[in-house]
């Protein structure tokens, strides 16, 4: 009985790394991974090589596509190295409060804002040798695509995450049922 609710307790875990996959501040594929792992020591590694490889290659996978998404958006409409750190700095920023007061969402809505904010500015600063109003555009069409981009990759780190989720409860279910 114990095993079972040890098993609960993991696949909810799992179940908030999935949240988490898409929802910035929460931790995603590295508490699924944290889970796993607790599930393989408690167990001696019962789960088999195959899917237990397939479900690690699922969570590196996604944590390449997180940083890969906004990285690509960007690049895609010729980006600056500026509004990279400008995104990164900004989602910092946010994160820990240093923006104008949100009304709504805490940390997790200054995250995004200032990631946008922080790419706009840098792109924008990057930019002075273009006249305002090319240079206010391209900064626009950059924080755009930093947030498409971020979102893209944000969905496809979820459905990995589902996916290595759904190879360890494919694998373990059964043993929990019968076993």
């Amino acid at each position: 009985m114990a095993m079972l609710a040890l098993y609960g307790i993991l696949v909810v875990v799992m179940l908030v790394g999935v949240v988490g996959a898409v929802v910035p501040g929460l931790p995603g594929p590295s508490l699924i991974l944290a889970a796993i792992l607790v599930w393989c020591f408690v167990t001696k590694f019962a789960i088999a090589l195959l899917p237990l490889s397939l479900i690690f290659l699922a969570l590196i996978l996604s944590a390449a596509v997180e940083w890969l998404g906004g990285y690509l958006g960007a690049k895609q409409v010729g980006a600056s190295a500026w509004s990279q750190w400008g995104m990164m700095g900004g989602m910092a920023m946010g994160f820990f409060g240093f923006l104008p007061a949100l009304p709504i969402g805490g940390p997790i809505v200054g995250i995004l804002a200032g990631g946008l904010f922080g790419g706009f500015v840098g792109e924008f600063l990057y930019r002075r040798d273009l006249p305002i109003v090319p240079r206010l555009k391209m900064a626009g069409k950059v924080c755009l695509a930093i947030g498409l981009g971020s979102v893209i990759g944000n969905l496809i780190e979820m459905v990995l995450a589902i996916v290595a989720v759904g190879i360890f409860l494919w694998n373990t279910w059964p043993a929990m049922l019968w076993g």
